[in-house]
């Protein structure tokens, strides 16, 4: 079923539209979306049908689909919208993405549209079913641009194979281009700077041959390796829509035409204006290939995260078939599937262990350098490395699947996402490359009404130089390259940006708030605490109260026989077992009768506590709640189980108050044991007795004074938490995590990764600001320098050939300055 179709008609009937709606329960629902979608206008009718979820709306014109979404979201209810992405090519600069992005938003059915200059791909967000592949390639066509293929996981291979021929044919081109050029400038330059050179000529060739062959050499190089510009660039000029790739067309044919009447009609110019200027063409699209070259392969490093990630899944497994274990392409394994993994190799897919233990490498998924224990019922990852043992495990999540996949998707769609401050670029780069045109209009005309003698040639090369010095490439790749390499730097880390925005917001925080149970702590209750009476043994005292508590569900039952267990401690048979609710537990154990409760139950059987008087006001200090062991009648141990503080929290508190940030706890913890526990982290702020739905009001009361908050929780209860804080972060362990509700996820356990996340936020923030400040000064100073500002001053003038140097040099520079993330080590 197709939710939106669009049915073409002749512009005089009306059109109709059919939109996917998502949330409606009854025939009131029906009657108010209809009300709702036939208020807009340009609406003819609606007609909504419950059982198919769909409305189809007749349109009296041209379709108005964000105003009917904008109508049906009012109404309280919500559009099915789906994700689409292409790669586009021939993008070169700020000016094409905002091309290629009006483009594809003026798709019906379009809600929004970005474009990467990095990647060189489109995320397009459409209603659900609208327009297809074709509608959007076709809008992208028509833009002046080509669509590549609808972008897909891919293999490392792939992942590779669009770049490397890319560079390998601008290396082709630039070395073509570069021997063609070379004579042409040696023979130009040297004639007006070495008077040897210019007798040589003239003694051999004659200047009238020279200028033929200046003529063919820079005729092979414009419209040889220079071709692809005017391809790109001439198309869009004729649209009204130039590009950088026009402002080249411009440059060059300006400079080579003028040459060409020079050469074979000098009589149709003004008296000593007949001088020709092939080799600033020859040299200006030489040094502007040179420079797509460069910056193809600085392209190539910025994805090298990804590159890696896909890398990480090997091509084959080990599968068992029919009681043998059969190599298989890794896309033909399936969920359920048993499959062998021996030492060193790779674990193909996610799963559980079967038989065998080892030790499995996860660095490259959690950031965490210590390989992890794998036993029977272990979860392993997919791209993760075996060490030194071998087991089977059966397949529980393939291909798109599994962890990998996922985190692949994140990173890409973080890398693909604009940050707020893109939104300067976008504004800017709409009226740019039109502004550039007419600065070198003006500056042509000035030079050539006002412009010392010849005039004309000077109004041709300040012209020129303006258009060449003006190509806002380093505008479109500042902010972009920025989001690559900080992302996956971060990725390498095992912290995922799954929105990019986050990369904006994450460093603009002013609280940290943490909860509590498996953020702070590790999540489960353990035995911490067993202090023995006078004639007791510990082993023996918690063998008899283990074995006890091995006949009860309690969570604290389950942690005391854990600690026997790990202790090696003996749990014997029991008789006469009886739980009683919030007293405790007795039995007989080995012929004695053992009781384990609170104070209230010892108490009820006659036994008293006093003695441990002090160990229990000590526990309850700390946030521990003291339970008691009796064994024939005498009073045996004071007993504590909690849940223990994560080694690494304290020191990751340390690091946020290091950032100059505010830390708080959310919990449901009694306030006594809530600000036990945030006293001994150095917590700032505590918000206690909170239950699992008022999480959300913690956060909103913790943004007073307009204070902005990044919330930590383990991402499964604390969803609705991590959706309303300003920036929400998910601490996951291994496959457990929450990739839905959370801005950013740790892939460990490990709050460090907090405040790592927050210097990468940081530094790429910084980094990009960078970025934006070298383009735009670059811009704004130099364009009127190469209009010849400085002239009347000192007599300067900024050469179209330098101009195309500082052009091509200043994308190397941003890209550059971007891969300088790549050794960000945040402590």
């Amino acid at each position: 079923m197709t939710a939106f179709t669009q049915i073409e008609k002749s512009t005089s009937l009306p059109v109709a539209t059919d939109f996917g709606i998502e949330g409606m329960t009854c025939a009131s629902c029906v009657r108010r979306v209809e009300k709702a979608i036939a208020a807009v206008a340009g609406v003819a009718s609606a007609n909504v049908n419950l059982a198919t979820e769909r409305a189809t709306v007749q349109f009296t014109g041209t379709p108005d689909t964000k105003a009917v979404l904008r109508a049906i979201e009012k109404a309280g209810y919500g559009s099915k919208v789906e994700t689409r992405e292409l790669d586009v090519e021939g993008m070169t600069c700020a000016s094409c993405v905002s091309r290629v992005e009006k483009a594809l938003r003026a798709v019906s059915g379009v809600t929004d549209a970005s474009v990467n200059l990095a990647t060189e791909r489109a995320t397009v967000r459409l209603v659900s079913g609208a327009a297809d592949v074709a509608a959007l390639e076709a809008a992208v066509r028509d833009a002046g641009y080509a669509v590549r293929k609808a972008a897909v996981t891919e293999t490392a291979e792939d992942a590779e194979d669009h770049r490397t021929v890319e560079i390998r044919t601008l290396k082709i081109l630039v070395i073509f281009s570069a021997l063609l050029t070379l004579p042409l400038f040696l023979v130009e330059m040297g004639s007006h700077f070495l008077p040897g050179v210019h007798e040589l000529i003239m003694d051999t060739i004659g200047m009238r041959d020279n200028l033929y062959i200046q003529f063919a050499l820079a005729s092979v190089v414009l419209f040889g390796p220079g071709l692809r510009f005017f391809t790109k660039g001439v198309p869009n000029l004729l649209r009204w829509t130039p590009n950088m790739n026009s402002l080249v067309v411009l440059g060059t044919t300006a400079a080579w035409g003028y040459s060409v009447v020079a050469t074979f009609a000098p009589g149709i110019l003004p008296s000593g204006t007949a001088n020709v200027y092939y080799e600033a063409a020859a040299v200006i699209v030489t040094l502007i290939l040179l420079g797509r070259y460069l910056e193809a392969r600085a392209k190539g490093r910025t994805s090298q995260a990804i590159k890696r990630l896909i890398g990480l899944q090997p091509k084959t497994a080990f599968v068992s078939h029919g009681g043998e274990f059969v190599e298989i392409q890794i896309s033909d394994v399936v969920a359920g599937d048993i499959i062998r993994i021996r030492p060193g190799e790779k674990i193909p897919v996610d799963g559980a262990v079967l038989e065998g233990s080892s030790y499995v490498d996860e660095s490259m998924i959690t950031g965490e350098p210590a390989p992890v224990q794998k036993a029977a019922e272990s979860e392993v990852v997919g791209g993760t490395i075996n060490k030194t043992g071998s087991f089977t495990f059966k397949a529980t999540k393939v291909g798109s699947d599994t962890l990998l996949a996922q985190i692949i998707k994140m990173v890409e769609a973080a890398q693909g996402s604009k940050l707020p401050i893109q939104a300067l670029v976008d504004k800017v780069t709409g009226w740019f490359v039109p502004a550039v045109i007419l600065a070198a209009m003006v500056t042509f005309g000035a030079w050539y009404a006002f412009g010392p003698s010849p005039a004309l040639s000077f109004a041709l090369v300040n012209a020129v130089a303006v258009l060449i010095i003006a190509c806002p490439c380093a505008m479109g790749l500042a902010t972009p390259t920025s989001i690559m390499v900080g992302t996956g730097r971060a990725a390498e880390l095992g912290i995922l940006f799954r929105k990019g925005e986050a990369l904006q917001s994450l460093r603009e925080a002013d609280v940290v708030a943490l909860d509590k149970t498996g953020t702070l702590t590790k999540g489960r209750p353990e035995l911490t605490d067993l202090i023995v009476s006078d004639g007791f043994d510990a082993d023996e005292v918690l063998s008899f109260v283990a074995s006890l508590e091995a006949l009860s569900e309690h969570p604290i039952a389950e942690a005391i026989v854990s600690a026997a267990k790990s202790k090696g401690v003996a749990v014997v048979p029991v008789t006469d077992f009886e739980a009683t609710p919030g007293f405790g537990v007795r039995g007989n154990v080995s012929g004695l009768e053992v009781l384990v409760g609170a104070d209230r139950a010892l108490a009820k059987s006659g036994i008293v506590i006093s003695a441990f008087a002090q160990e229990a006001e000590r526990l309850g200090n700390s946030g521990k709640s003291p339970l008691y062991a009796a064994i024939g009648g005498r009073l045996a141990a004071i007993i504590a189980v909690s849940d223990p503080i994560k080694e690494t929290t304290p020191q990751a508190i340390k690091a946020l108050h290091g950032l100059g940030l505010k830390v708080a706890m959310i919990t449901g913890d009694n306030r006594r044991a809530a600000e036990a526990i945030a006293r001994q982290l150095g917590i700032d702020e505590v918000v206690a007795e909170v239950l699992p739905d008022g999480k959300v009001e913690a956060i909103k009361k913790l943004r007073h004074d307009d204070r902005r908050v990044a919330f930590i929780g383990d991402g499964i209860n604390d969803a609705p938490a991590l959706t309303e804080a300003d920036v929400g972060i998910a601490v996951g362990t291994g496959t457990d995590i929450a990739i839905e509700s959370a801005d950013i996820v740790l892939m460990s356990g490990d709050l460090n990764g907090v405040p790592k996340a927050i210097a990468l936020s940081k530094a790429t923030m910084r980094n990009i600001k960078q970025n934006l400040f070298w383009a735009f000064a670059y811009n704004v100073s130099l364009i009127p320098v190469a209009a010849g500002v400085l002239y009347p001053v000192n007599g300067t003038l900024l050469s179209p050939i330098f101009a195309a140097a500082a052009m091509a040099m200043s994308s190397v520079f941003v890209l550059g300055n971007a891969l300088r993330l790549k050794s960000v080590n945040p402590a």
